[in-house]
């Protein structure tokens, strides 16, 4: 019979592995990081206390396992997690007297690069570790990587693919439906990296930061650097790779810089988690050697999270359009990191259980990497607070299930209003019908009213003008605003039509791949085979099976019917006009002033067959930009390179 240790172990196990399954593989938080690494820290206590490793112990092996879907590769040398702490004091006993750097600990998808004779030819995921997922042509989009480089011997070097905050709220901005919007920025790099169409990468701005050197090989002799980590991120930046920032420390330093960059997290554009300690001399950190798990060169420094008492005082139940009810815990509000707080997700079901929330409960709550509130432990578990039987938008049932091994919520009623509103707010929203005046709030009122059933109605709310027009907030000007709106919105694309209806998965990217493939025809599009789907590069099985499932529905297939009797659908254009870029790349940068943004250029460019990539590399034809006389970056590359700086009007003359 097991030990209580022993048995509390495996179930450890069971958790952490469950969670890191979820987390990395799937970009699915079940449980909060100060969860994880209470139940991380308290098995590594008991696994030293009985001198026991179970297999598969988060302890001794890190990461995913690489997903079917991408090419899998084994790295040269295995990529070890860090030994972590949150004692600041540790820090400088750790130094044992000698000089450090302090790195940020960036938060996104870490890539390992590889480059011969200047010319980047691999990148690799870290995956478990041991084995990662080749993503080569996706981080030949990163907008700040470069192609070529000075170098001419064999690179490699290891960063962090990263999605700032600002590029994250921007594409959160984009999406109508808030239950569609991205959870965090990392999750939204992961998923724009890990994936098969590289263009949907190249419309998420990321990033590459370099934080380690690891190996520089020219005719069989390696790149002296003196012995000096230090001069390793000067020769990665010289090559022209972005470094992660990082200050020279000594044991009577580190507590000051640790301070700077507590103080500059609170503005800093680049999702962060901790920092990171390595020391500045290469040779006597390797000779430190390494643990199972993790190197004994560098150490994680991650922040104390500031945690704050307060008390539940309910449970909000959120309905989305795609029937889950999502719990929101609401309490006192308190002051965490400079702001006040008084709410925060609990996401599902089994993590209200694990909690064992009941209304009164004091419970601690902080914000993870010092942005997202999250509760951290319930400190008095009076019980677990009633699941609702019904919804509370329509009142129909509701029914618990299991969605990849975690308990979610649903309405049952497939009539709900919740869905309804949702669903009214995606079909109106910018990236599809583009209806201006159809808010929310709108829409919740006219459906209401019952002017609104379905897609339809929305097209002969004219036979509703004189009541519209005693509206509160309406008026003849503004029922003529939208009516004109309404009216602009009928002329559109096939490719915004297949994004409006919300088939699950399929979003701006992939609505317009399958209306390419199918060559904008609707009616192909609504008899698509589910296998053919499958083997357009992006698609898949899984998404495959969604699109047919949802046109299997006879009243999916009579609205899409209707809606094309409502609507003209505009078929891009494929004449010789569209070829007159084909073949040519170009970079857009700066400000525009006959475009409304950089986005309409790009439309444009790709209407006329030509491609946009967010880098001037060896291989873009012409940058645009309207100071061409710009000491910029990209202007300096251009130039280097030989390519053609035009501006605005220049572009303009170049395809009339």
């Amino acid at each position: 019979m097991s030990s209580p240790n022993i048995t509390r172990m495996k179930e450890l196990v069971t958790l952490l592995n469950q969670a890191s399954k979820a987390y990395y593989a799937e970009d699915i938080e079940i449980m909060s990081n100060f969860t994880y690494d209470a139940l991380y820290d308290e098995l590594e206590q008991l696994e030293a206390a009985t001198g026991i490793t179970l297999a598969n112990s988060p302890t001794r092996h890190v990461g995913y396992e690489a997903v079917e879907e991408l090419p899998k590769e084994r790295h040269a040398s295995p990529m070890l997690s860090l030994s972590k702490t949150k004692e600041r004091e540790e820090l400088v006993t750790w130094l044992n007297g000698r000089e450090g750097l302090l790195s940020w600990k960036l938060d996104g998808l870490t890539i390992v690069l590889t480059y011969e004779g200047g010319e980047l030819v691999k990148a690799v995921t870290r995956g478990n570790g041991e084995i990662g997922e080749v993503v080569t042509n996706n981080a030949k989009t990163f907008v700040n990587l470069p192609h070529s480089i000075p170098y001419r011997g064999d690179l490699t070097l290891r960063g962090e693919a990263v999605i700032t905050y600002p590029d994250f709220e921007k594409l959160n901005a984009q999406i109508a439906d808030a239950e569609a919007k991205y959870k965090n920025p990392r999750n939204l790099c992961s998923g724009s990296v890990r994936q098969l169409n590289n263009q949907v990468t190249a419309e998420r701005s990321v990033h590459f930061v370099a934080f380690s050197l690891v190996s520089a090989v020219e005719n069989e002799v390696e790149y002296d650097f003196g012995n000096s980590r230090d001069r390793q991120f000067t020769f990665l930046k010289e090559q022209g790779f972005e470094v992660v920032e990082y200050q020279k420390v000594t044991p009577e330093t580190i507590l000051a810089e640790i301070a700077y960059y507590e103080e500059k997290i609170k503005t800093y554009e680049i999702p962060s988690d901790g920092l990171v300690l390595c020391y500045e001399d290469i040779a006597y950190g390797r000779s430190l050697g390494r643990t199972a798990k993790f190197p004994r060169d560098a150490i994680a420094f991650k922040w104390a999270d500031e945690l704050r008492e307060t008390t539940l005082k309910e449970i909000e139940w959120s309905p989305s359009r795609t029937g889950l009810i999502n719990p929101v815990a609401i309490f006192e509000p308190v002051e965490l990191e400079g702001t006040t707080v008084s709410r925060a997700s609990v996401h599902n079901i089994s993590i209200m259980r694990a909690l064992e929330l009941g209304i009164g409960d004091k419970i601690t709550v902080y914000k993870a990497n010092m942005i997202i509130p999250q509760i951290a432990e319930n400190l008095t578990k009076s019980g677990l607070v009633p699941i609702p039987e019904t919804c509370p938008v329509c009142g129909g049932k509701t029914m618990i299930k299991a969605d990849n091994e975690v308990e979610v919520l649903c309405c049952t009623n497939p009539d709900c209003e919740a869905k309804r509103i949702k669903a009214f707010t995606l079909f109106v929203s910018r990236d599809a019908l583009n209806i201006d005046g159809m808010s929310e709030a709108t829409l919740e009122k006219f459906i209401a009213k019952g002017f609104i059933h379905s897609f339809r109605d929305i097209f002969h709310l004219s036979d509703h003008k004189a009541e519209i027009v005693e509206m509160e907030g309406f008026g003849e000007k503004s029922y003529q605003n939208l009516m004109d709106s309404i009216g602009k919105a009928r002329h559109t694309t096939l490719q915004r039509l297949i994004y409006a209806l919300g088939i699950p998965g399929f979003g701006v990217a992939n609505a317009k791949m399958v209306c390419r493939h199918y060559d904008h025809d609707p009616e192909r599009l609504m008899n698509a085979d589910a296998e053919e789907l499958a083997l357009i590069e992006g698609i898949g099985e899984v998404l495959a099976g969604d699109f047919t499932a949802y046109f299997a529905r006879e009243e999916n297939r009579e609205l899409f019917l209707e809606l094309q009797k409502e609507l003209t659908l505009e078929k891009p254009q494929t004449s010789q006009a569209e070829q007159k870029l084909s073949g040519q790349t170009f970079v857009i940068t700066g400000s525009v002033n006959h475009f409304a943004n950089r986005g309409e250029v790009k439309e444009l460019i790709e209407s006329l067959g030509g491609k946009v990539t967010g880098s001037v590399t060896s291989k873009t034809d012409y940058l645009i930009n309207n100071d061409t006389t710009s000491t910029s970056g990209k202007n300096k590359k251009a130039k280097e390179l030989g390519i053609a700086i035009i501006s605005e009007e220049e572009f303009l003359e170049m395809i009339q």
